[in-house]
């Protein structure tokens, strides 16, 4: 026998033969010589040594204990009932057992287990409020599907078996925040911190949502803060999934999107599928609490009002001021179609907005922007309420005009041109209706159109080129102004430059955005899609006017401009 050999086989007797044989033998050594001990002293004793003789050699290792070794239903009943016997010694110098006992598992256990995990920890906090900062996060850590459990949760909702495991997790929560309102801080911050990241399953996203909804059900204070929060992380996943993404997935495949349209699945786009079932059941909750119901009682319906004024104070602290999303603000535009009063109230709120002359220009450009969109888009809204906004942006268009002696640049100045902007917008994508009738026809006269198009300022060098030719046609067919000269005049005085998007736009144009585009979202768009007004071209008799009004519409090449269906 060789030298190497003998080595060989001395070293196979003293090692493990592999490294999963070692960790075995080290896990059964830790098991009878660590945990035999903490079993036979128990908690009780442990403490007792710590308070009487400052030794916390048996507490540690109890704690360690209960965090490695697996306890059968009994001996976790056992345990916790001891705890609750010196919950009052269980002070902040035991913190590192505490957390460990509100560490264990507990939901799957025993009726009688989760009856002693339960009181003990109400116990606990109530007895020392420094162990709510690690017992509340343990339990909103229970929110948290994990990856591999997406059978569990389809389309963001919780299979049975789960349902129930949250209604424990749940039941004990509101019973900590009603016998320790303190808490609640602790709830929100442990709520923040714990919600998945952007990019995390689908299924993990929607969970958390459902469980935050859910505690907005039974503790109605959270609902500002909580949705507050929700509309921010939703708007992540928003500017992570623009509609050109969502649509570029979809044709990747032809074959699949085909499939699935006909089936009306989620968008193949995963943080677009996340944001649309998360937007789901957003829409859903708030149906439940916003929408009036033929029975509702005064309550209720204060209830109702109280709710959509949280929603209207988060769209104008989180929505408005937020740049390039596409999906989350369809929030607001779909409980405004639940009540004439929800929708008069967020058109009354952009309305102050944009004649504050001490709230920013970027601010007072994107509600006027938001204005114009939802004037535009919002089937629900009657003909009188266009024309009614229509008139008080003339007003104060004409108002600005009268009153301003300089000449100004849409940087000086970007309130007058956005409002401009508004109304030609408005005019051209509601022209059927706006020209119906010989009384809507005075009523256009009656706004001095071509006082804006011809004045010192001229508003029209700003607008976007499809929205300015489509206002154009509109008001040579029905003689309300003369804008094709200005526009030649200004086509002349212009240069091309390169914008966003790799596109030729003018020289001088607003960054102008249209809110409520159309919904790329395929599982929401149920909600949307009755309330939505899609573009119609307005077919004028004159065919030449026909003609450019079409070729105005095929000017965006392929960019939202607001006049897409």
């Amino acid at each position: 026998m060789s030298v190497s050999t003998a080595k060989s086989d001395i070293t196979s007797i003293l090692k493990p033969a592999t490294r999963a044989a070692w960790k075995s033998a080290r896990t059964a050594a830790l098991k009878t010589v660590r945990f035999s001990m903490p079993r036979e002293i128990g908690l009780i004793a442990s403490v007792n040594a710590a308070l009487n003789s400052n030794d916390f050699k048996a507490v540690q290792a109890f704690a360690f204990f209960l965090r490695e070794s697996p306890l059968s239903d009994d001996e976790a009943v056992r345990i916790l009932k001891d705890a609750r016997k010196i919950v009052h010694d269980l002070s902040s110098e035991f913190a590192d057992v505490v957390e460990a006992l509100l560490s264990l598992s507990w939901k799957q256990r025993s009726k009688k287990a989760v009856r002693a995990y339960t009181e003990f920890s109400i116990d606990v906090l109530l007895a020392h409020s420094s162990h709510i900062h690690v017992g509340v996060p343990n339990l909103i850590g229970n929110w948290i599907p994990s990856s591999l459990d997406g059978c569990d949760w389809i389309q963001g909702s919780p299979s049975e078996g789960v349902r129930k495991e949250l209604e424990i997790v749940h039941a004990l929560l509101n019973r900590i925040l009603t016998a320790v309102p303190i808490a609640m801080d602790v709830v929100y911050d442990a709520t923040a911190a714990n919600f998945p990241y952007f990019k995390r399953p689908t299924h993990v996203t929607a969970g958390f949502l459902h469980n935050l909804l859910w505690l907005i059900e039974y503790k109605p204070i959270f609902a500002e803060l909580l949705l507050h929060l929700a509309l921010q992380k939703l708007l992540i996943l928003d500017v992570h999934a623009p509609p050109a993404e969502i649509d570029l997935d979809e044709e990747a495949d032809p074959h699949i999107a085909t499939a699935r349209s006909k089936r009306s699945r989620w968008v193949k786009h995963p943080i677009g599928r996340t944001l649309d079932i998360c937007l789901m059941k957003l829409y859903k909750f708030l149906e439940s609490k916003c929408r009036p119901a033929p029975d509702s009682t005064d309550e209720d319906r204060c209830s109702q009002n109280r709710f959509f004024k949280i929603l209207l104070n988060i769209f104008e602290n989180v929505l408005l001021p937020s740049h390039d999303t596409h999906h989350v603000q369809f929030v607001i535009f779909y409980v405004c179609s639940f009540k004439k009063l929800f929708a008069q109230s967020f058109l009354c709120m952009l309305l102050q907005k944009m004649q504050n002359p001490k709230t920013s220009a970027v601010i007072r450009h994107a509600a006027i922007c938001y204005m114009a969109s939802f004037l535009a888009r919002a089937k629900f809204l009657p003909l009188n309420t266009i024309t009614s906004y229509l008139k008080k942006l003339c007003r104060w268009a004409h108002t600005y005009i009268d009153d301003s002696d300089e000449e100004c640049t849409s940087n000086t100045n970007i309130v007058f041109f956005s409002v401009c902007h508004a109304v030609f917008y408005l005019i051209a994508f509601r022209a059927q209706d706006l020209t119906a009738s010989s009384k809507n026809l005075r009523f256009l006269q009656s706004l001095q159109l071509s006082r804006l198009v011809l004045c010192r300022f001229n508003p029209l060098r700003y607008c976007l080129p499809p929205v300015a030719t489509a206002f154009a046609a509109v008001t040579r067919a029905h003689q309300l102004a003369h804008c094709y000269t200005v526009l030649e005049q200004n086509t002349s005085h212009k240069l091309a430059i390169v914008y966003r998007h790799d596109e030729a736009l003018p020289e001088k144009t607003l960054d102008t955005f249209f809110p409520f585009d159309p919904y790329s979202l395929k599982l929401s768009n149920k909600f949307i899609k009755p309330n939505y007004l899609v573009y119609k071209v307005y077919e004028l008799k004159d065919p030449i006017e026909s003609a450019v009004s079409q070729s105005s519409k095929k000017s965006s090449t392929g960019t939202s401009l607001g006049f897409n269906t």
